[in-house]
């Protein structure tokens, strides 16, 4: 910008500044109608246990649905032009095979200097972000978790990673026709005002905004679309930069990680504990960050993650976590975390989802072949889950935490007492509540990853929509009902009824004590510890068109009267029966991942 379009931009800014003091918003867009949940789905009302035994808080320990209180997401679009060019190289493999690589620069098990390096393997594989199998899995465990927001990153220079945002919205909008109340989508720009910022303010404006495309999914705060954008350089005298001053609610990203707000307006993405707080004029909390981990040392500030003393996922102000598996406990996550929920701001952003990579540099911030942001499970801060030690524990911690900061709604109760006829019609069940409905559809995947990967995957078959329980005195009756005919008795993984009668991690296989048609169609077997099963009786089952009925005797199942259940068709893809990451990758699975539904009498 010349001197002379600052001179003009300048007054012009005052002129703007007047008439919305005096006349109001010169630009206001109007804000869509919120998620309909037609579905009746309420993922707040799941139970769950993690592979560490932690149990999910539920109404009875949260209290009600908070209003007003909000949780965005860092999310990274940016798996798409990286994917092109190189193959995936996995540092925690690495060292774990070669740890002589560590200080060797070059070490033949590294990829090129540049390279993009994972922390890890992710659960979808080495996968891009314009992959539509990942991006509906994504849309629905973000759901579930409460997440109201992702903030994609564009930090970079002037990149907005247009193929993988636009895949975003387009599955995105196809999963909310289906039930799933996904996330509203909003992004991070450079942090700094520039011709880079102006770039992509100008780009995202005129693709996304100008003339209101997949407006259902934007994220409105004051009134207007969020944006985490600097727009001080924007020339307003240009008509287009004008538009663009006035139609966003602009939170430029504070980028520092220890120093506090600046400027009215600032948000920030990370920060070291305590975090820095972002207040409005009126001295209330708006918004704060919680980190999983943070690329600093109190030696050196920021730092790769495989420097010095880093504060890494097992870190905390009284000092590391020296636990045995330490880093699957997320301590400084949790530090962080219950920090966020005394200050109780109104937004909660949380760093990060799905960043996965880094570059290998020769030299950075003083460290030898150096990671900035990503390097290994322990100096990592990814929350979506990996094939490796970390499986789903920071995922559920999340759940546990979003929950605990915006409420939950109570579990449904049951009905009364009533008897079925499993070979009945289905109209007998209309008067039974709860009503326990799923996400229909899903994809399957026949798409390219990181050069070289290539990743199929055709398990998806019979389309779990809803299900219900019913007891009476001596029974329990199930039902569920699949969104087309189901498929024959004899596929592999037809249909299994997973229960757990006390959602205890020691009990059985992950918490879950009892299977129905594990491997043969009516047939209730009991975990003798792990991926290991006992039979335990024939049971009454009938297969008609698209509804499955099971009846079973209280007194298999140990005489209880509530009790928590999932229903799984098909997930166990070669064979790889007693992996819990396959509920995440294969077929259907209602409700998704460790999430079980609750059924109280």
């Amino acid at each position: 910008m010349t001197a002379w379009q600052k001179f003009l931009s300048f007054f012009v800014s005052i002129y703007l500044f007047l008439q919305a003091l005096f006349c109001g918003p010169v630009f206001l867009t109007e804000q869509p109608p919120g998620y309909d949940n037609q579905m009746g789905i309420y993922p707040d009302t799941y139970a769950a246990v993690d592979a560490l035994g932690r149990v999910l808080p539920g109404n009875a320990e949260t209290g009600g649905v908070r209003e007003g209180k909000f949780v965005g997401m860092f999310y990274w679009t940016w798996h798409y032009s990286h994917s092109s060019w190189t193959a995936p190289f996995n540092v925690t493999q690495i060292i774990k095979d070669h740890p002589e690589a560590v200080g060797d620069i070059s070490s033949p098990y590294w990829g090129t200097l540049g390279a993009p390096h994972f922390w890890n393997e992710p659960i979808y594989g080495y996968y891009q972000t314009a992959d539509d199998y990942v991006l509906r899995r994504q849309a629905e465990m973000l759901a579930n978790a409460g997440v109201d927001v992702i903030i994609c990153d564009n930090t970079n220079g002037t990149f907005t990673w247009r193929e993988s945002y636009t895949r975003v919205f387009e599955v995105f909008a196809k999963a909310r026709a289906e039930g799933v109340n996904t996330p509203q989508v909003a992004f991070l720009l450079p942090f700094g005002a520039g011709d880079n910022t102006n770039t992509q303010l100008r780009a995202l404006y005129e693709d996304i905004y100008k003339d209101g495309k997949y407006k259902d999914l934007w994220f409105f705060w004051e009134g207007r679309p969020l944006i985490m954008a600097y727009p001080d350089d924007l020339y307003i005298v240009d008509k287009t930069d004008r538009e663009i001053s006035q139609f966003f609610t602009f939170r430029p990203s504070q980028p520092s990680y220890t120093e506090g707000q600046k400027r009215q307006g600032h948000w920030g993405w990370l920060s070291v504990f305590p975090q820095q707080v972002y207040k409005r004029k009126d001295g209330s909390v708006e918004q704060i960050s919680v980190g999983v981990a943070q690329n600093h040392s109190a030696e050196r500030g920021l730092t790769p993650m495989n420097g010095e003393n880093v504060f890494g996922r097992t870190y905390t102000s009284k000092g590391y976590d020296t636990r045995e598996d330490a880093k699957l406990y997320g301590a400084n996550f949790a530090e962080q975390f219950e920090y966020a929920l005394q200050v109780d701001p109104d937004f909660i952003f949380v760093t990060g989802y799905n960043e996965w990579v880094a570059g290998r540099h020769e030299e950075w911030m003083g460290v030898e072949n150096a990671f900035p942001d990503e390097y290994d499970d322990a100096f990592s801060r990814d929350i979506e889950p990996s094939k490796g030690d970390l499986k789903d524990n920071y995922y559920y911690q999340l759940v546990s935490y979003i929950r605990q900061y915006k409420g939950a709604n109570p579990a449904p109760a049951a009905s009364a007492m009533k008897t079925i006829d499993i070979n009945g019609g289905i109209s007998q069940w209309d008067d039974v509540l709860p009503e326990y409905n799923a996400y229909k559809g899903t994809e399957n995947r026949d798409d390219d990853g990181y050069l070289t990967m290539h990743y199929e995957n055709l398990t998806f078959r019979n389309d779990i929509i809803r299900s219900k329980v019913a007891r009476d005195e001596d029974n329990f009756y199930f039902m569920v009902e699949t969104a087309d005919t189901l498929t024959s008795e004899t596929g592999a993984d037809w249909m299994q009824l997973f229960i757990s009668t006390d959602l205890d991690i020691e009990n059985g296989w992950e918490g879950m004590e009892f299977i129905v048609n594990r491997e043969t169609p009516g047939v209730l077997e009991a975990s003798i510890g792990g991926w290991d099963w006992d039979y335990a009786a024939d049971v009454d089952y009938s297969a008609d068109g698209n509804i499955l009925q099971v009846k079973i005797p209280k007194a298999l199942l140990g005489g209880v009267d509530g009790l928590y259940f999932k229903w799984a068709d098909n997930w166990a893809a070669d064979g790889e029966e007693g992996d819990i990451l396959n509920f995440y990758t294969n077929g259907d699975v209602a409700p998704g991942g460790r999430f079980m539904y609750a059924y109280n009498k």
